[in-house]
């Protein structure tokens, strides 16, 4: 995983945090840390996480390295 992919994850998981306590608790915690939702700092953050979101999208694609491998040949008895 490139170092754009992990930022971008952990963008989506400060997202989805951020979600979860909207849901559940009626608090926005990006809003609260910088200024309410309609600040320039929080639009930015919110945008960032959108984008992350979308790059993530690739990994759903990304065949896995355990997929790819070819299964061991065992000994024969």
């Amino acid at each position: 995983m490139s170092g754009i992919q992990r930022i971008a994850l952990l963008l989506t998981i400060i997202g989805a945090i951020n979600w979860g306590l909207i849901g559940f608790f009626q608090f926005d915690l990006v809003a609260a840390i910088f200024g309410g939702q309609e600040s320039a700092l929080s639009r930015i953050i919110y945008g960032l996480v959108g984008i992350a979101g979308l790059l993530n999208l690739g990994l759903l694609f990304k065949p896995s390295r355990e997929v790819e491998r070819e299964p061991e040949s065992q000994p024969s008895r």
